[in-house]
């Protein structure tokens, strides 16, 4: 998602890698929650275009 140009707040609170204070972290469960959600929406979008057929680049791995 970093490489779409995402925030990468909204990735980490995606990720749960939150406030090591767990009371705050609790509180902020939410945080940037419809942002997070438009950004999934987009992966899952994303991945549905894949299934469909949509254009795939392979990674290779560099030669060692």
């Amino acid at each position: 998602m970093n490489e779409r140009g995402y925030n990468a707040d909204w990735i980490e609170r995606q990720f749960a890698h939150g406030d090591p204070d767990s009371i705050r972290g609790t509180y902020n469960e939410a945080h940037y929650l419809e942002d997070r959600r438009k950004m999934m929406q987009a992966w899952a979008d994303y991945l549905d275009a894949l299934r469909m057929g949509a254009t795939v680049i392979p990674l290779r791995r560099a030669a060692q």
